[in-house]
């Protein structure tokens, strides 16, 4: 094993692994905050690699970068923004404020790998220093908010895409569902006739209409404080570096970022992300809504409702035999019940700046972009191995219908209303359904009653759409 290598920052001389390409100022971190074991989103390191490359980009085409180092540095960033660096990235979430560890994490993993690629030792940074190349131009304050917000675009991009398999899904299930008549139910009461179909057609319209107040949400993120160095006033920048390390960043990172229209605002306010962690709270709620309508249509089989079957994924009791649990749909509560935790986090990390600058931005950014992740993970896995699966219990959802006093009240028109609230008391008391009290009251014929209440006019009664 090689001898550690000796680093030296404002505060002194360490001795740093030489394996690590990670150093001084990173050991430190380490060393200060061993809180949770968790490191950054790969969104997060891509973002941050392409913000290096760019401003790397930036300074040499403004001639205040040495070509050959900044060439290295571009190098040594596409690396980090590829993910061959990931396992360098060793700083833990929780952190000092602001993300002034991260920021030189990635400074300085990026600067000793550009020293190995001129083919000179790590920590040479005489050569290719952390702060005075690979940070040229920046400071943590407008590179670590620039970062989150396009990897916060990055996974919310993954999340529409893991929204749009369930919608697939859902979809699916509400042609195949579409003839399939059942009870509506009100306050977990009895109601007028839906389609399974319609059910399963309104989870998906749902989710799409979420999906599409998104943008706002994304044109906000692309506005980013790149470029506005400390406090918003790009003190240390070259001329002009503002400008083009956002158009480079753009390029690189395939979104359309634009420099912020108030520098100091993009500074001090982090709303973008609060509005981002807004947005996956509302996605989440839908998600428990559905699931949980999902364990209930499932509930059963002898006990409760039963109108479907889920797939049966798992043995669902180490006790009961035989037992299936809507194990998929229990999972997805799980994963929702998260991000709507994740957001109350991410409020209180984005009230918390203080003048001109948010110094909880890493706190907000990693729960934004776990919350994200995990959705997007999942969403798909819930798609395929329970929706696709899902079975109707037609049989048993027509007998809940045919049974229940609510279709009365399709014969409040030709009726009226006393007299069918009359006819239902008597239904209530003796049990005998209402189609047949009215027939033997000759208040309607048998044929008159098929056809307000037989299997075709529910099912047109239940979707009259179609």
């Amino acid at each position: 094993m090689a001898p550690p290598r000796r680093e030296q920052d404002s505060l002194g001389a360490r001795e740093v692994p030489e394996s690590a390409y990670w150093g001084i100022q990173t050991l430190r971190a380490r060393e200060n905050f061993p809180v949770s074991g968790l490191r950054a989103s790969r969104h997060l390191i891509r973002a941050y690699g392409l913000l290096k490359l760019a401003c790397a980009r930036a300074n040499v085409g403004l001639r205040v970068l040495d070509p050959a180092v900044g060439e290295a540095i571009e190098r040594a960033a596409r690396e980090v923004a590829d993910g061959r660096l990931d396992a360098e990235f060793v700083v833990d979430v929780f952190q000092a404020g602001a993300g002034t560890s991260f920021n030189m994490n990635a400074n300085e993993v990026i600067a000793n790998r550009a020293l190995e690629l001129l083919g000179k030792p790590r920590g040479d940074y005489a050569t290719v220093s952390p702060n005075d190349h690979v940070n040229r131009g920046q400071s943590t304050n407008d590179t670590y908010p620039s970062a989150a917000q396009v990897a916060t675009l990055f996974a919310l991009a993954s999340v529409r895409g893991a929204v749009g398999v369930l919608v697939a899904s859902l979809r699916a299930k509400a042609i195949e569902f579409a003839s399939v008549p059942k009870s509506g139910r009100t306050h977990l009461k009895d109601a007028m006739p839906v389609t399974l179909g319609a059910e399963f057609g309104a989870y998906a319209t749902a989710l799409e209409r979420v999906v599409e107040s998104l943008a706002p949400i994304e044109a906000a993120l692309a506005e980013i404080p790149l470029g506005g160095s400390a406090v918003g006033s790009g003190v240390n920048t070259a001329p002009g570096f503002r400008a083009r390390a956002v158009r480079e960043y753009a390029e690189l990172a395939g979104r359309p970022l634009t420099v912020a229209r108030d520098p100091f605002e993009a500074m001090q306010s982090r709303w973008p992300l609060a509005a981002a962690s807004g947005w996956l709270r509302t996605l989440a709620l839908e998600l428990v809504r559905i699931a949980n309508d999902v364990r209930l249509l499932a509930s059963g089989p002898a006990t409760a409702l039963d109108e479907i079957r889920v797939p049966e994924i798992q043995p669902g009791s180490s006790i009961m035999p035989a037992k299936v649990n809507p194990s998929a749909a229990e999972c997805l509560d799980m994963v929702a019940f998260h991000v709507v935790g994740a957001d109350a986090a991410t409020a209180l990390a984005v009230q918390a700046g203080q003048l001109e600058i948010n110094v909880m931005m890493p706190l907000a950014a990693y729960e934004v972009l776990f919350a994200a992740e995990i959705v997007a993970n999942y969403l798909p896995v819930f798609a395929k191995s329970c929706v696709d699966g899902i079975t109707a219990n037609a049989a048993r959802a027509e007998r809940y219908l045919v049974a229940s006093s609510a279709l009365a009240t399709v014969l409040t028109p030709r009726l009226g209303y006393l007299a069918v609230a009359e006819i239902l008391h008597e239904s209530e008391r003796t049990g005998r359904p209402v189609t047949e009290l009215v027939v033997e009251r000759k208040l309607l014929t048998a044929s008159e009653v098929e056809t307000l209440l037989g299997r075709a006019a529910l099912v047109k009664l239940a979707d009259p759409v179609r």
